[in-house]
């Protein structure tokens, strides 16, 4: 590979929406003056993946489209003006790949709400600077500006690090911004990709972590990774018992739930997090916000400081996702997989099978 040319890449892409994922090749841009070209060791499944590539979100896209912005590698080359990265560096790349970089949010480090006219470009399904469509993780390898990259220290290993970059910084800059710390009572709703690496970072963080799941049927785990307590909420009795117990809830699911009902848990000035994105508009009635002054609120990822803040955290808490790592070929049943709930919890794909 030579700075001067473009790439090819294998990768698994969804040649058309709802189409199954199939290997096929991709050119990677030349690598420009700031650029790193990363060696993906491994790439996480995400469900905005699956809702991306089935057009769940009503976007009309650009097949085919190679999912994933959870991605763990190892620099091979660099640019000529790269100051952060040199080949051998363990790094990663998250949810968006560039943004405008001069509006407010951009200069703040809040990239992942860049309101310029690039927007937030997302490591895939996205129109690059470049014109031409962004394609993600699920490839042998990625050329991404080094103001994008994130370093992901040795004390965290690649494969359980990947998932990290969206799952992890999506629950961490919530529990961040609303002050998740002793003294704190924080739920989470589900018990999944996202909810599972919620559950360890509040615990970290010395909150009081109760986990609100449909069954019981994962409270051993739910406990095992550092949730105090763990309720049913297919049993009417726990809205009951728990009214008005939370300063935080973190809704990590993307189900159509009765929002008046989790609301009502919140304590007087508690925030519901919406993270999960349902197919459907949720209804918010006014009754259950003005009776507690709650505040039902949304949360997008995490800039680039706070995505290596967060990777920081986790290595210095040991923190990494608990991951079920799959060949390539797999992908099509992991998404099955992930959809039915039968993950435990983040697959991640082994790049060496593409």
């Amino acid at each position: 590979m030579t700075a001067q040319t473009t790439t090819t890449a294998y990768a698994y892409a969804a040649p058309a929406p709802k189409a199954p994922l199939e290997r096929i090749a991709v050119e990677r841009r030349a690598l420009g003056e700031h650029d790193v070209l990363i060696d993906i060791k491994y790439a996480g499944i995400c469900h905005s993946d699956i809702h991306t590539v089935r057009a769940e979100w009503g976007e009309g896209g650009t097949f085919p489209v190679v999912p994933g912005h959870e991605i763990a590698g190892v620099v091979a080359e660099v640019g000529p003006g790269v100051t952060r990265y040199a080949a051998g560096d363990r790094v990663g790349v998250g949810c968006f790949v560039d943004s405008c970089r001069e509006c407010e949010n951009c200069r703040g480090g809040l990239q992942q709400y860049c309101t310029g006219a690039t927007g937030m470009i997302g490591t895939y399904a996205a129109t690059g600077r470049d014109g031409k469509p962004t394609q993600g993780g699920y490839s042998q390898h990625i050329v991404v500006d080094e103001n994008y990259v994130l370093r992901i220290p040795d004390a965290l290993p690649l494969d359980a690090a990947a998932p990290l970059l969206c799952a992890g910084v999506t629950t961490y800059s919530p529990l961040a911004h609303w002050q998740a710390g002793p003294g704190r009572k924080v739920a989470v709703v589900g018990l999944g990709g996202l909810g599972h690496m919620a559950v360890k970072i509040a615990h970290a963080m010395g909150a009081e972590v109760t986990v609100l799941s449909q069954s019981l049927r994962k409270k051993d785990d739910g406990l095992r990774l550092g949730a105090d307590h763990y309720h049913a909420t297919s049993d009417p009795a726990t809205f009951e018992a728990l009214a008005g117990s939370f300063d935080l809830i973190l809704n990590t699911v993307s189900a159509d739930l009765d929002l008046g009902s989790y609301l009502g848990l919140l304590k007087t000035d508690g925030t519901l997090v919406q993270l999960g994105v349902p197919e459907r508009p949720q209804e918010v009635g006014a009754f259950p916000l003005i009776s507690g002054r709650r505040s039902y609120a949304g949360s997008l990822i995490g800039g680039i400081p706070e995505t290596q803040e967060m990777l920081d955290f986790c290595a210095a808490h040991g923190i990494a996702a608990d991951i079920e790592l799959i060949r390539a070929e797999q992908v099509n049943e992991a998404y099955e997989r992930v959809l039915a709930s039968d993950v435990r919890y983040r697959f991640v794909i082994d790049a060496a099978t593409i």
